[in-house]
């Protein structure tokens, strides 16, 4: 049995400007926006090539906007998915990686999976992080 992660849902405040965010700075690409209830709107966006969509909106939940942390968008290359979002107006920090429990700035010198990484928030301050993983790469 397979158990496929479709959507998670993050906490805003304003679900217009985190749609301009997602969309416009982010990159992500609009799958649904509608009305699902009296005072209830349902967004859901993907990032380019994942199949796990994110979802916001009003009256979908109960938590506080920014209180999502640690959200993980997996990229081949970290330099070049960091420039990318950086041209669309996103605030990303430094591109590090840990050497002797520390964080480093830059790649990994290796370039090993999982080792790098770079973080972003959204309007609301809640927290992603670019992660690079080359599958391709043992």
């Amino acid at each position: 049995m397979d158990y496929k992660l479709e959507l998670v849902l993050i906490p805003v405040a304003d679900v217009d400007r985190a749609k301009k965010f997602y969309l416009e700075n982010a990159g992500f690409v609009l799958i649904v926006d509608t009305p699902i209830g009296e005072g209830q709107r349902v967004v859901q966006v993907v990032p380019p090539g994942s199949e796990c969509a994110i979802g916001f909106g009003t009256g979908i939940t109960s938590a506080a906007p920014g209180s999502a942390q640690g959200l993980h968008l997996v990229v081949s290359d970290i330099v070049a998915a960091r420039a990318e979002m950086v041209e669309r107006g996103v605030a990303v920090g430094p591109v590090r990686h840990i050497v002797a429990g520390e964080w480093v700035e830059g790649p990994h010198p290796e370039r090993e999976n999982y080792q790098s990484f770079a973080d972003f928030t959204d309007p609301d301050g809640n927290l992603w992080l670019l992660q690079e993983v080359d599958r391709g790469k043992g």
